[in-house]
């Protein structure tokens, strides 16, 4: 284990010079950097937006539905999982374009497995949901 820190002998961690040291500045500046990515990705990423404009809409009409609070909750996670997977997938794509744009089969090893996790997270939305509607309306 030793070998993976750049100092063995004192045993510490290495770290980035961006990485934030902790305290009340870092909550804040963790708020910030999350609002940045959600700017970030209703700017370039037109498949988180088109998500979202599917999740609001659902997400109040999950709220409408004469359900159980559990079911609501139920829904509306599902939607907001398609979401956190595809800000992830986003995130993927960004490192693996920043690294190269040249054509890699590892490149598209990585940006094809954060595709299946959006399609993964997409299945279970709709099988949640399928499931939550089929009990009470049928």
């Amino acid at each position: 284990m030793a070998l993976l820190y750049s100092n063995a002998s004192t045993m510490e961690s290495p770290s980035s010079e961006f990485k934030s040291k902790g305290g009340l500045k870092r909550i804040f500046s963790a708020i910030g950097y999350s609002i940045d990515g959600f700017k970030a990705a209703w700017k370039y990423e037109h498949a988180f937006r088109q998500e979202l404009m599917v999740a609001v809409p659902a997400a109040i009409v999950a709220l409408l539905l004469p359900i159980s609070a559990f079911q609501k909750l139920a829904l509306i996670a599902v939607l907001g999982l398609v979401l956190l997977v595809e800000l992830i997938n986003a995130s993927i794509e960004a490192v693996v374009d920043r690294v190269s744009l040249e054509r890699h089969p590892l490149s598209k090893t990585a940006k094809d497995l954060g595709s299946a996790a959006v399609a993964l997270a997409i299945a279970m939305a709709a099988a949640t949901w399928a499931v939550v509607l089929y009990s009470r309306f049928f």
